[in-house]
């Protein structure tokens, strides 16, 4: 027979991971290119204070010269994360080029399986052309428009199950176009919230941002499973 309501589990019984009822998903934060994994400390704080226990912020070597190379990596920490929390899917919250390298394993790595929402800040989904000394690192050059890494994103991605929100700023001076850090992919699920009045790397530190982000996270997991949708943010 069951154990009555409340006792303790016998002997030898497995722990129950934190996953009944309306528990969050853990949270990965994802740094960009001239960052590390500090800049978070702000967002981090914020979402931990609002319900969302398990957060991880991740370095990425700065030696790494692949963006698909960092983003098998980082489904490799995404399935150790599942396994040790006992949650089956993630949200990635990715800023600059951290939210290209989710967006790579999410749409060509089958990281659809595993995460959830991915939320992106700043970042190039149709490639940004920056300026040319800093175009002579090959992490760089992989988000130029007619890079090898945009041009397999722009290609079907049918059945992507997670969804994505992309926070796009009108004063990015590292987005050119300001507009390339919208998602426009005809096969994902994804919406675009445009900031006003707040530079690139200030978005993944300032408070009305991590607000919305917090909103987003929420909405997204009521939301229904198709369409898209721009949303405008002041």
């Amino acid at each position: 027979a069951p154990p009555p309501p409340g006792a303790p589990p016998p002997p030898g019984a497995a722990a129950r991971l934190p996953t009944d009822g309306r528990a969050h998903r853990p949270v990965l934060l994802l740094h960009g290119f001239i960052d590390n994994r500090s800049v978070f400390v702000p967002l981090r704080r914020s979402l931990g204070r609002h319900g969302r226990p398990h957060i991880e912020a991740l370095n990425y070597s700065p030696l790494l010269c692949d963006l698909r190379t960092a983003a098998a990596l980082l489904g490799r920490h995404v399935e150790e994360v599942c396994a040790r929390t006992g949650h089956g899917q993630v949200d990635v919250i990715g800023h600059s080029l951290g939210g290209l390298i989710a967006r790579y394993y999410v749409q060509r790595l089958g990281g659809d399986a595993r995460v959830h929402t991915l939320v992106t800040l700043g970042t190039p989904h149709s490639g940004t052309r920056i300026a040319p000394l800093l175009s002579a690192h090959p992490l760089v050059r992989q988000m130029c428009p007619d890079s090898e890494v945009i041009t397999e994103l722009r290609q079907p991605a049918p059945d992507c199950r997670t969804r994505f929100i992309a926070f796009w700023s009108d004063v990015d001076q590292l987005m050119i176009p300001a507009e390339t850090a919208r998602i426009d992919h005809p096969d994902v699920i994804s919406q675009n919230i445009r900031v006003n009045g707040i530079g690139h790397l200030a978005l993944a530190v300032h408070s009305s941002v991590a607000v919305r982000i917090r909103e987003a996270l929420d909405a997204a997991d009521e939301a229904p499973t198709d369409g898209s949708g721009a949303v405008s943010v002041a």
